[in-house]
């Protein structure tokens, strides 16, 4: 039942709270219910010129009058965007990894572009940003962000390793060596002195990790004077190492591959060379002198 206010005389509810607080019937402002008559046909529009009906009588959805898809949107977002990559693409497609570098523009466009490249197909083992994966063994991928290098780091060595892949090979020495003397060897090798002891040179270790201990790049062998590990680095970590090998075929060995990008089929030329520049622009990368603008013929030596 409709009742007045005692004050304002405006018909209420009749519901009064505390005895000032009424409900008053007071139609909304013309304005308000233009716009919410507004919004009903704005939904009515909206709804037929969209998707918006997911079954229908005649065996498909509703597509809409206006023909729009999610498809056709990405479509046309990506036609804008390979528009504007397609002088750079273009242009590094005959270049060598390290005339790109030579190139600001061409490495700034790089830098953005390969991110995606690299958190598809990098990030996985070597973290974002090329942090390293650490695993109970130490670490699952190197570092690459940092300026050790096991390949090289000149741009021509990442672009072999991406595009060729990587793995070396340390023999076990479980038969060769005693029990005590790889626990003498493996206690230099902890402390950065591999050199201390007669048995780096007399069981031939120099033949791979050079006589000064420092690794040689042609055969990816470990620097082992700089405490930079790429797997557990205690003595009993380094023991293990020493004893059944790295990619020796023994059970207890070290595992550490790194695939071909290129004979998988997974990447293209142009993706590889923009990986090479991207890990190469982390910071750890050595400089070069500058190469030719066209494609060189074959890859050269990574981590």
């Amino acid at each position: 039942m409709s009742e007045k206010h005692d004050v304002s005389g405006v018909p209420t509810t009749g519901h009064v709270w505390d005895g000032d607080l009424a409900d008053f019937t007071n139609q909304p402002p013309k304005w308000w219910m233009l716009g919410l008559a507004a919004s009903a046909v704005w939904v009515v529009v909206y709804w037929l010129y969209y998707p918006s009906i997911p079954v229908s009588t005649m065996g498909e959805h509703f597509k809409g009058f206006g023909g729009w898809t999610a498809i056709k949107e990405m479509e046309a977002d990506k036609g804008a965007v390979d528009a504007v990559r397609g002088k750079f693409e273009a242009k590094l497609k005959d270049m060598t990894p390290a005339a790109i570098l030579a190139d600001s523009e061409l490495t700034e466009y790089v830098k953005r572009s390969g991110k995606v490249l690299f958190g598809d197909n990098c990030a996985a083992c070597h973290g974002q940003n090329g942090v390293g994966v650490h695993d109970k063994d130490g670490l699952f991928a190197p570092i690459l962000n940092d300026d050790d290098w096991l390949y090289g780091g000149k741009i021509d060595n990442i672009h072999e390793s991406i595009a060729g892949g990587r793995q070396s090979m340390m023999p076990a020495q479980k038969d060769l060596l005693s029990a005590a003397e790889i626990d003498t060897l493996a206690n230099a090798v902890a402390k950065g002195q591999p050199l201390s002891t007669p048995l780096f040179a007399g069981k031939g270790c120099i033949a791979c990790h050079g006589e000064d201990g420092k690794g040689m790049e042609a055969v990816g062998s470990a620097n082992l004077t700089d405490k930079v590990w790429r797997f557990d680095s205690s003595v009993e970590g380094i023991k293990r190492t020493i004893t059944y090998g790295v990619n020796s075929g023994d059970p207890m060995g070290r595992v550490a591959v790194m695939p071909s990008f290129k004979e998988a089929g997974k990447l293209s030329d142009a993706e590889i060379k923009k990986l090479a520049v991207y890990v190469y622009k982390f910071g750890g990368g050595k400089a070069d002198a500058p190469a030719a603008s066209v494609e060189a013929p074959g890859n050269k030596s990574g981590k």
